[in-house]
C-alpha cells in the first residue's frame, strides 16, 4: 500500500509539472527541472513517512546467535531508551512458559502462527526491539512492526553463527527438524531477513557487541539523513558564498538524467564508503551476488532504492542469464598473471556486468507517468549489452522505456541499431549534444511525454556496478590462496572511454589494495600519451579501426571524472580543460597533476601485429584464447608490470565475438564467409575459455537482421530519435 501511495503522489506531481509546461511558456524548457522537482517532492514524502524521530523504534533482526539482545541493550544504554526483547518480554510473558517449551508443545508451524499473533498484539514507541530469529517468517507481524520503526539486519557470517550456536547449546530453533542441519536452516532463513530489512549492518568476524552497536547507530543515522549522499557535476563551480546551496542531485536523479545539464558528469559529493579490513575479510567466502549487495548498499541510499529492493534487483541481474555461477571468475594464466573473465553474461562482454543491473535501477527511479528513450553511443559491444539488459525488464517497464544505439557504420556492431557514417567520437559527442539541446528535449517531453537518458558509462548508474567485479576479483585471489588479504595487486585494463579503469580506482578508494593501474591502449593511444605527458592531444589524430573496437576512442569521457577527483573537485578547471578539448582539440594539465596521475597509473599501447601475436602465443603455451582487447592488455602487462606482485588482467569480451581476428591470429586457413560458421569452428577447438552458448545462438539471429544507416549529422540523428519515439510510444 505504501508503494502505491508513493506512485500516486509522484504521478500527480509529474502531471502538474507537464501541465505547467503547456500553459506557462512558449519555449520548451528542460524537463530536468520538473524531474528534479518531482523527485524532491517524492523524497520529502518518503522522509515524512520513514524518518526515525521521537516515537520510532529501532528493530534488530537476524539469525539466532547474531547478538541482537546484547547489541540492543548497549544501544538502549547509549540512547537512554527502553529495550524490549521479544523472547523474554513478549512471548514468555504472553504464554507463561519458556519459548523452548512452547515450541516443543505446539510444533514449528503452530509456533510461528502464535508467535506472530503475540507480536501483532504488541505496540511500542521510541524503543529498541530485539526480534527472535523466526519473527521475519510471519508477514503480518513484520508489517505491523515496520510501520513504526526501522528494521536493522545484523548480517553475521554463517560460520560465526554456527560456532556461536554450538557454544550456546541452544535447543529451540524453529524449523530445526531431525535431519536438518543448522547451516541449512540458517541459509533458508536468509530469504526472510532479506525481505524485511531497511538497512543492513555487516558484522565482520571478531567484531565486539560494542562495535556492532556503534555500527547500528551509524546505519540508523545514515537512514535518517536522506539528503546526505548526493552527486554533483564535474563542472560545477563551488560558490564563494557558503550559504548558497550547490545544485546537488540524488542518486535517482543522476540515473535518470545521465548527463549533467552543464555537460559534466555526475560524481559523489562525499568520498566512496570505505570497508575496514574485517569487513573485507568476511567477504572472502561470499558469492558475487552477496558481495554486490554489500558494496552497492553502501553506495546507494535506501531513500533512492530500498535495500531489500536493491537486493532483489541484484539477484535478478546476476542470475541464470550468466553462464558461470561465479559471474566474474578469476583464472590463473601463468606466473603472476591472472585473467578476470568478464564475458560470461548474455552478450559475452564486460558491459553485461553493469547493464544487466542498470536497467532495473533505472526503471525503479523513473516517474511512472513518463516515457523514456535511452540513447547510447557505442564503438563495440555496448549496444548489444544495453539492448539485452533493457529487454529483460518487466512488461510494464518495457512499455515506457525504449533504447536506441548509434554506432560507426563501418565498425563492429550488431544490427539492432542505427549505423552512423562516422566514428565513435562523433556518435558520443552527438548524443551529448542532443541531451544538452533544451529545445529538442523539451519538444519530446511536451509533444510525446518522453524524456531522454543514457546508458553509456557517462551514466552513474551504469558505472557504479562495475566497481563490484574489481573488488570481487581481489577477494577471489585471496579465497584461492594466491595472496593473503592486504597484499597489493596491479590491474591491467584495456582502456578507451576510461570507465572500466575508473571503476577500479573507486574499488581502491573503498579499500581494495590495488597498487598500480595499468592502462592498455591500441593504436588509438591518446590515453597512453596523456598519462605519460599530461597532454591530451587529438589535433593530428585520426581514429584507427582496429581488432579491438571497444577501445577505438579518442575522446575518453570518464577521464573527466578522474581528473575531477585528482584536482580536488575543481569544476572550474574541468570546464576550462574540456571546453578547450572541444574547441581546440587538446589540453595540458599542470605538472603537479601529472605527477599525481603517475603515482597510480602507468600506460602503454600495443600494435595490431603484437595483439595477434599475443593471441597466438598464449594459445600455444596455455590453450587459452584471448580476445583482441584482452590480448592488448596482456602485451602491455608483460611490458609494464614489474613482477613484484600479481597482476589481474581484465578480459573484457569472449573471443567468439571477434572470430575473424582470432582465426587470423591462430593462422586458421579455412575461413568461411558466415560469422556463425567461424564461431562454430572456433568452438570446436576445445580451448579455454569454453564456447559461449548464448553468443553462438545470437550469431545465427544477427545474420538475419538489418539496421538503418544515417549520415553524420546531429540533426539527422535527432530525426531518427523522434521517429523511434513515435514508433515506440505513439
Amino acid at each position: 500500500m505504501l508503494h502505491l501511495k508513493q506512485c500516486q503522489h509522484l504521478k500527480q506531481i509529474t502531471q502538474k509539472c507537464l501541465s505547467c509546461i503547456h500553459v506557462k511558456t512558449d519555449k520548451h524548457p528542460q524537463l530536468f527541472l520538473s524531474r528534479a522537482f518531482t523527485l524532491t517532492e517524492l523524497r520529502r514524502s518518503w522522509h515524512s513517512i520513514y524518518s526515525l524521530v521521537g516515537d520510532k523504534n529501532i528493530i534488530l533482526m537476524g539469525p539466532p546467535g547474531a547478538g541482537k539482545t546484547t547489541v540492543g541493550r548497549i544501544i538502549g544504554q547509549k540512547l537512554g531508551c527502553c529495550v524490549i526483547d521479544v523472547d523474554d518480554d513478549i512471548l514468555e510473558k504472553t504464554w507463561n512458559m519458556s519459548v523452548s517449551e512452547k515450541l516443543q508443545d505446539v510444533g514449528n508451524e503452530q509456533f510461528l502462527e502464535e508467535e506472530g499473533k503475540a507480536v501483532l498484539n504488541f505496540s511500542a514507541s521510541g524503543s529498541v526491539i530485539s526480534l527472535t530469529g523466526s519473527n521475519p517468517m510471519h508477514d503480518a507481524s513484520m508489517w505491523h512492526l515496520k510501520k513504526n520503526g526501522i528494521i536493522v539486519y545484523l548480517d553475521v557470517p554463517l560460520l560465526d553463527i554456527v560456532s556461536r550456536l554450538k557454544l550456546m547449546k541452544t535447543d529451540r530453533i524453529v524449523g530445526q527438524n531431525s535431519g536438518t542441519s543448522v547451516k541449512d536452516l540458517l541459509k533458508f532463513r536468509r530469504q526472510y531477513y532479506k525481505k524485511w530489512y531497511d538497512t543492513r549492518v555487516f558484522c565482520e568476524s571478531g567484531a565486539s557487541p560494542e562495535e556492532i552497536a556503534n555500527k547500528v547507530l551509524s546505519a540508523v543515522k545514515r537512514y535518517q539523513d536522506v539528503d546526505s549522499e548526493t552527486l554533483i557535476s564535474t563542472r560545477h563551480i563551488w560558490p564563494k558564498n557558503c550559504e548558497q546551496k550547490a545544485p546537488m542531485k540524488f542518486f535517482s536523479e543522476a540515473v535518470i538524467e545521465g548527463l549533467a545539464s552543464d555537460g559534466g558528469l555526475f560524481v559523489p559529493v562525499k568520498e566512496f564508503p570505505k570497508l575496514n579490513c574485517g569487513e573485507w575479510k568476511s567477504l572472502v567466502g561470499a558469492t558475487y551476488i552477496e558481495r554486490a549487495q554489500i558494496l552497492l548498499e553502501k553506495c546507494i541510499h535506501p531513500a533512492d532504492i530500498p535495500a531489500a529492493k536493491l537486493g532483489e534487483m541484484i539477484e535478478t541481474a546476476y542470475g541464470e542469464n550468466f553462464a558461470c555461477s561465479k559471474i566474474a571468475p578469476v583464472r590463473h594464466l601463468s606466473g603472476n598473471q591472472f585473467i578476470l573473465e568478464l564475458f560470461h553474461g548474455p552478450t559475452g562482454s564486460f558491459k553485461d556486468l553493469s547493464l544487466q543491473l542498470m536497467p532495473h535501477l533505472f526503471a525503479h527511479c523513473i516517474p511512472p507517468s513518463c516515457n523514456f528513450m535511452i540513447l547510447v553511443a557505442t564503438s563495440g559491444d555496448t549496444g548489444s549489452a544495453v539492448l539485452n539488459g533493457f529487454s529483460r525488464l518487466k512488461k510494464n517497464d518495457k512499455q515506457r522505456i525504449a533504447v536506441a544505439t548509434f554506432f560507426p557504420e563501418d565498425g563492429n556492431e550488431n544490427g539492432w541499431a542505427v549505423g552512423v557514417k562516422s566514428d565513435f567520437d562523433f556518435c558520443q559527442t552527438s548524443v551529448k549534444r542532443i541531451f544538452q539541446d533544451s529545445d529538442f528535449t523539451g519538444f519530446l517531453a511536451v509533444e510525446y511525454g518522453t524524456v531522454l537518458s543514457s546508458a553509456n558509462s557517462i551514466n552513474w548508474g551504469r558505472l557504479l556496478p562495475q566497481v563490484v567485479y574489481h573488488a570481487s576479483a581481489y577477494l577471489d585471489l585471496v579465497s584461492q590462496g594466491f595472496i593473503s588479504f592486504g597484499s597489493p595487486v596491479d590491474v591491467c585494463i584495456p582502456t578507451g572511454n576510461f570507465g572500466n579503469i575508473l571503476a577500479a580506482v573507486y574499488a581502491k578508494t573503498m579499500g581494495v589494495p590495488i597498487r598500480k593501474f595499468i592502462c592498455a591502449s591500441n593504436q588509438n593511444h591518446v590515453l597512453t600519451d596523456f598519462i605519460k605527458t599530461g597532454h591530451y592531444d587529438i589535433r593530428e589524430r585520426k581514429l584507427a579501426q582496429t581488432f579491438s573496437p571497444a577501445i577505438d576512442i579518442l575522446k575518453s569521457s570518464n577521464l573527466e571524472r578522474h581528473l575531477h577527483l585528482m584536482a580536488n573537485k575543481d569544476g572550474q578547471l574541468m570546464r576550462r580543460l574540456f571546453n578547450q578539448l572541444e574547441e581546440e582539440h587538446h589540453f595540458q594539465i599542470e605538472k603537479i597533476l601529472v605527477e599525481k596521475l603517475q603515482e597510480d597509473f602507468v600506460a602503454d599501447w600495443c600494435s595490431e601485429g603484437e595483439c595477434l601475436a599475443a593471441i597466438h602465443s598464449t594459445y600455444n603455451t596455455s590453450g587459452y584464447i584471448l580476445d583482441p582487447h584482452t590480448a592488448i592488455a596482456k602485451v602491455v602487462a608483460d611490458r609494464m608490470q614489474d613482477k613484484t606482485c600479481p597482476v589481474i588482467v581484465s578480459s573484457t569480451a569472449h573471443y567468439s565475438k571477434f572470430a575473424p581476428a582470432i582465426m587470423q591470429a591462430l593462422k586458421i586457413g579455412e575461413i568461411n564467409q558466415t560469422s556463425s560458421s567461424q564461431v562454430y569452428l572456433l568452438s570446436s577447438y576445445n580451448a579455454l575459455p569454453p564456447p559461449h552458448e548464448a553468443l553462438l545462438e545470437r550469431t545465427k539471429q544477427q545474420e538475419k537482421v538489418e539496421h538503418q544507416v544515417c549520415a553524420a549529422d546531429v540533426n539527422v540523428l535527432k530525426n531518427h530519435v523522434e521517429k523511434l519515439v513515435q514508433n515506440q510510444f505513439i
